[in-house]
């Protein structure tokens, strides 16, 4: 008996070439077959949470088992819940007016699968950046390749060992570093691409799949600024930055880069980060809970950012235990390094840190700090601390972001009702709850009429009379709108 091949005794286009006749068997799947999938995927995340959390710690060297719980496996299932709650409803034909269909003319947007999406996830969020959206994807009715990082290899050996116990190859199927490399994986024909990384590798995979037409999302990062306002508390804003510049080392798509605080504040604001990181983190070296730089590349690079500003000017103070030497290259451990005085000629000024450094400025007027912020890419969130005052809805209107996020880290992550995505250098595209149904999903416009009259025949010749006066009076109707403001 020849037993069924999984994704790793098929090659890319093997795999692809079999989700795609899959799919054109069973090009509709029902609301059931969407929610079992869904739930499949739940399990193969709960069922192994244990061994991927410590293939994570692996991957980093050092790496919390509660914070990739946290983060990686327990977060993963909310958005996958919201999807399996609601995808009878979504994927419903939508009625656009019940008044002309009484008189037969029906009009209706369906909501199609796509066919086979293709999702490359990151190495910072090995799991929850991949898991979540390809429950969108499935839940949208699509089947779904993944290609998780092959920066945190032992859990992408875990996915790959185990997913074929959850899937058949034609529903979902996991490459690993045995079908190459990732652009082997964006060049494949996919009907839609989902990437999430930096923006210097999303510009990569977006060439690739334009020689295709393939529609990509791109979920990048950049260097999100933060804005204290005067209204805010300078205490608790500072110990909420400190701790959000530190989540999984600081290597978070979301974590901010630089801030912004009145320039009477500055100084305290600085204390307070600094007390904030050297109370929570005694011990950094071989601290267990402290997470690693995930590898030597990404470490040497954070270590010549600080370097770098130290050389032409900045001021460095750090967190760093008195009694260790840090950083350290063996454990790739840096210090929560904390950085004034940064102008434009350092490059920690224009590059995503993506470690535990955070930049401060002082502003005199909030106009400064906003010319500042826009001058630059637009970053992933835009986070504010104050009260959501004028000055809030000032800042909101004249700069761009992915998201504005308030008085926290990350809290948009919390809800499945509202999007998350980028927007110019920080990605295009969005997903979460119904926003990622739709990112995979095409909403196809059907019309359709019972009249006894055909429209085409008023577009050709010839141009009668009473054709003429049918357009004389269409475009008189048209100018009537426009001087009642219609």
């Amino acid at each position: 008996m020849t037993s069924t091949p999984t994704a790793r005794d098929l090659t890319l286009a093997q795999i692809l070439e079999r989700q795609r006749l899959a799919f054109l068997a069973d090009p509709q799947p029902g609301a059931g077959v969407r929610r079992d999938r869904i739930q499949r995927l739940k399990q193969l995340v709960l069922d192994n949470a244990a061994e991927l959390t410590e293939a994570m710690r692996e991957d980093y060297g050092s790496r919390p088992e509660t914070f990739s719980t946290l983060t990686d496996i327990a977060s993963s299932i909310p958005d996958l819940d919201h999807q399996r709650a609601h995808v009878r409803k979504w994927m419903r034909p939508t009625r656009v007016s019940r008044a002309l269909e009484a008189v037969g003319f029906t009009q209706q947007v369906r909501h199609d699968p796509k066919g086979v999406v293709g999702i490359i996830g990151p190495w910072n969020f090995p799991l929850y950046l991949t898991i979540v959206p390809a429950g969108s994807a499935l839940g949208a009715g699509n089947r779904v390749m993944m290609r998780p990082s092959s920066v945190t290899a032992r859990t992408t050996e875990v996915l790959c060992r185990r997913a074929p116990e959850y899937f058949a190859v034609d529903e979902l199927a996991v490459a690993g570093p045995e079908h190459g490399r990732g652009s082997d994986f964006s060049a494949l024909a996919f009907d839609h691409l989902f990437f999430t990384g930096s923006p210097a590798v999303g510009k990569s995979v977006a060439a690739d799949a334009a020689r295709n037409l393939t529609p990509v999302t791109l979920e990048l990062g950049g260097k999100n600024p933060v804005l204290v306002d005067t209204s805010a508390d300078i205490d608790r804003a500072a110990r909420s930055i400190a701790s959000a510049r530190l989540v999984n080392g600081g290597q978070v798509c979301m974590c901010p880069d630089y801030v912004f605080v009145p320039r009477d504040r500055l100084d305290t604001f600085c204390d307070t980060v600094l007390d904030q990181w050297r109370t929570s983190l005694p011990a950094i070296v071989g601290n267990p809970e402290y997470t690693a730089i995930v590898n030597d590349s990404n470490y040497e690079r954070i270590v010549g950012l600080v370097d770098d500003a130290v050389a032409k000017g900045a001021r460095r103070r750090d967190a760093a235990p008195a009694a260790e030497r840090l950083p350290d290259p063996l454990t790739r451990k840096i210090a929560p390094t904390l950085l004034t005085g940064v102008t434009p000629d350092m490059e920690i000024d224009s590059d995503e840190v993506f470690g535990p450094v955070l930049t401060v400025f002082g502003y005199d007027t909030l106009d400064d700090a906003i010319r500042y912020v826009t001058d630059r890419p637009s970053p992933l969130v835009l986070y504010w601390y104050g009260e959501k005052n004028e000055r809030f809805e000032v800042v909101a209107d004249r700069t761009r972001s992915g998201s504005i996020y308030g008085n926290d880290f990350g809290i948009g992550m919390a809800s499945s009702a509202i999007p998350f995505g980028g927007v110019g250098n920080s990605g295009m595209g969005g997903y979460h709850g119904h926003y990622g149904f739709r990112t995979f999903t095409h909403e196809r416009a059907v019309a359709l009429h019972s009249f006894d009259a055909d429209v085409s025949q008023l577009m050709v010749p010839p141009f009668t009379r009473g054709k003429k006066r049918l357009a004389s009076a269409y475009l008189g109707a048209m100018r009537a709108r426009t001087r009642l403001g219609l």
